[in-house]
């Protein structure tokens, strides 16, 4: 499909339906933790994932290139992505999904001081300062909520903002290293491999790895895997190939937003005036952070999923 200069209906529909997925599948992990170990959970949907990778490839003729050429930067990556998963599963263990939403999803923001600093062009305008402060102001505000704080948990939610700062160190690795010239299957190649060998074999450190499982428990697993760790991540990145991708970065506040709305609809999590409040500081300064009309700026996504 040719690139657009700009996003058309098609495209915020899909970039809709992605950010749903995303949102969805916090709730998703929350549940499954119930049967499975949040650990345990983590590895086994990167080898399922990796699974649907190379029956992917085998159907599409789209191979993983340049991998003996990426392996320091890939380990990297993939020990990144290891590290990413196994705080963010054990932080929907702890916390709601609501709280962990508003930490793990304010990666752009953060993204944003870390490019300043050491990323050339990345500088931070008047308008994205004034994102910066209105979604840090945001986050303060949403942790002390006091209906929030009540059902959350301090640890799950420091585990959910370190999860957050090892997705920045992914887009960082793909960045400036020479996975920015891989193509999609060989950073997910990376992720995967390393993730799913890493996952399971610390897996048995953290307690039992089961919880008596369900079949629903099993077929979270599975959604998360075919929908989110694999085929969600390709299809993002098939919308990056067609359109600008500050107009795919406009779509990140949805993110928590739904995350929210999910917690709160499914999981009856508590969420009032305040909370809300402070979603929408922290949506409306993402938007203002992420958003350039002249120069597109990538704000990676692939390790948010």
């Amino acid at each position: 499909m040719a690139r657009k200069d700009s996003m058309d209906r098609a495209g915020a529909a899909g970039m809709v339906v992605f950010a749903t997925l995303l949102a969805a599948n916090q709730v998703v992990v929350k549940l499954t933790n119930a049967g499975i170990a949040p650990v345990w959970g983590a590895g086994l949907r990167s080898v399922l994932a990796l699974v649907v990778l190379a029956l992917w490839c085998l159907a599409t003729g789209r191979r993983p290139r340049g991998i003996t050429r990426t392996l320091w930067p890939g380990l990297l990556l993939g020990g990144l992505f290891s590290f990413e998963f196994l705080v963010l599963f054990v932080a929907l263990d702890l916390t709601t999904v609501s709280r962990s939403a508003i930490l793990f999803y304010s990666m752009p923001v953060w993204f944003a001081v870390i490019a300043h600093l050491f990323l050339p062009g990345e500088r931070l305008t008047p308008r994205r300062l004034l994102g910066l402060g209105l979604a840090m102001a945001g986050v303060v505000w949403a942790l002390s909520d006091p209906q929030s704080r009540d059902a959350g948990n301090w640890l799950g939610d420091g585990l959910a903002l370190l999860a957050c700062f090892a997705w920045i160190g992914i887009a960082l690795t793909v960045r400036l290293t020479r996975l920015a010239h891989a193509p999609a299957e060989t950073q997910l190649f990376w992720q995967l491999t390393v993730s799913a060998v890493v996952l399971c074999l610390v897996a048995p450190l953290f307690g039992p790895m089961l919880r008596g499982p369900e079949w629903w428990h099993w077929a979270g697993l599975g959604a998360q895997a075919v929908f989110v760790a694999s085929l969600g991540f390709l299809f993002w990145l098939h919308l990056m190939t067609i359109y600008p991708a500050s107009d795919i970065a406009a779509f990140s506040f949805l993110s928590p937003v739904l995350s929210v709305g999910l917690g709160w609809a499914l999981l009856d999590e508590p969420v009032g005036p305040g909370f809300l409040g402070a979603l929408a500081l922290v949506s409306v300064g993402i938007v203002l952070v992420t958003v350039r009309r002249r120069r597109p700026v990538v704000v990676p996504e692939a390790g948010g999923i």
